[in-house]
């Protein structure tokens, strides 16, 4: 009688030191199965263009932080599963934030870094993070998981992090005994909406008001408004917007986490997923805003500006992305990480999730405990802010 874990396929977990050594179709029938009927990607930031575009244009890689480990799970000469790994030895360009993690493990004489991170790097859009072809989800998760751990195990790293994972995903995680963390973002529901006027009819008389008056004013700064994409996108408007981007990673990071060439290579390969809204006045770009396109989403991702104009900001970065939404059928924007002021401008407050493994018994236990306080909190802070919301009570209460 033959034994029954002979039949037990094999999967075996290699790790890859770049995207170029993974085939893109390969990698693609895991991140996005979905474009096979011609469409987009639901996720355009798990795309074998998009990681190679960071990759090739070494926005991560040797001296960035952030080292590529992609895992791919390979069962019968074929792979089924794949994830975005990098080796970090710093916590920038993640969202989700450890560096108190860091400095009490440190501080107990540790070494928190370097650590692993299952995540697209300087992107705070939800979306899978354990990639697999459909058919696949059980072993290939599961395969994924186990590979990544027995990594950082065998190379005596601190953690393993999987961060802006789905729902899905985080509960799945928590099942097999990974810590799982709730933090929030801001997103905007289309709820089949027909016009920005129809959106703006789901608000209170004032804060319709208030959004009217804010549009009027950031349109009269003096020039036109332009939305742009695919071959719409001309190499000026990369020119201007990589001034832009400077400006406010200087403001807000210190030194921006991705170079110039990423900028041209996304002219080259990614303009079709983009969406840039340019604000031009006196022919001089003065503004603007990159959106990535996906599926049913609309990923808003950078902004900056070398003029200020009073709510020009609020226009580019929400309004627009929102009327833009709305004209092409799209569930949601997402417009990053933070910023309480989108509040009042229609983004609700919604959970974001991710994953945490953590390599001492211990420090797992007390990291356990403060992750239980603070999904409290947040849920609580959600709870709170949704009512803060500009929009008729009747209506919250149907979202909610």
């Amino acid at each position: 009688m033959s034994d029954p874990a002979e039949n037990v396929p094999t999967i075996a977990i290699n790790m890859h030191g770049s995207i170029n050594q993974i085939e893109p179709a390969d990698w693609d029938a895991c991140a996005c199965p979905e474009i096979a009927d011609g469409g987009r990607a639901y996720d355009p930031f798990t795309t074998h263009r998009f990681l190679k575009a960071l990759e090739d244009s070494r926005s991560v890689g040797a001296g960035t932080g952030w080292e590529p480990r992609y895992l791919t799970a390979e069962m019968d000469s074929q792979i089924i599963a794949c994830a975005p790994l990098y080796a970090k030895s710093h916590s920038q360009g993640e969202y989700i934030f450890d560096h108190n993690w860091a400095h009490a493990w440190e501080r107990a004489g540790g070494r928190y870094y370097p650590k692993l991170q299952i995540a697209v790097p300087f992107t705070p859009a939800t979306g899978r993070r354990f990639l697999t072809r459909p058919g696949y989800e059980v072993e290939g998760i599961s395969a994924l998981v186990q590979g990544a751990i027995q990594v950082a195990a065998d190379n005596q790293l601190s953690s393993l992090h999987i961060t802006f994972c789905t729902e899905a995903e985080a509960i799945a995680g928590e099942q097999i005994g990974l810590l799982r963390r709730r933090t929030q973002q801001y997103h905007w529901e289309n709820r089949g909406y027909e016009s920005f006027d129809a959106f703006l009819a789901d608000l209170s008389s004032r804060k319709r008001k208030t959004i009217r008056k804010e549009r009027e004013r950031a349109q009269g700064f003096g020039g036109t408004i332009h939305r742009l994409t695919g071959d719409q996108i001309l190499p000026e408007h990369w020119d201007a917007f990589w001034d832009f981007y400077q400006d406010t990673g200087a403001r807000k990071w210190g030194t921006p986490y991705l170079t110039r060439k990423f900028f041209d290579i996304a002219h080259e390969r990614l303009r079709d997923d983009i969406l840039l809204v340019m604000a031009e006045r006196d022919g001089q770009w003065v503004a603007g805003a990159l959106n990535v396109i996906g599926r049913d989403t609309l990923f808003g991702r950078y902004w900056g500006c070398v003029e200020d104009h009073p709510c020009l900001h609020f226009e580019l970065c929400y309004y627009q992305a929102m009327d833009y939404a709305i004209a092409h059928g799209q569930s949601r924007v997402e417009a990053g990480a933070q910023g309480d002021h989108k509040l009042s401008r229609g983004y609700l407050p919604v959970f974001t999730h991710s994953l945490h493994w953590i390599g001492d018994p211990g420090f797992s236990e007390a990291v356990e405990r403060f992750l239980e306080a603070e999904a409290r909190a947040v849920g609580e802070d959600i709870e709170v802010l949704t009512g803060y919301g500009p929009f008729r009570k009747d209506n919250v209460e149907e979202q909610q």
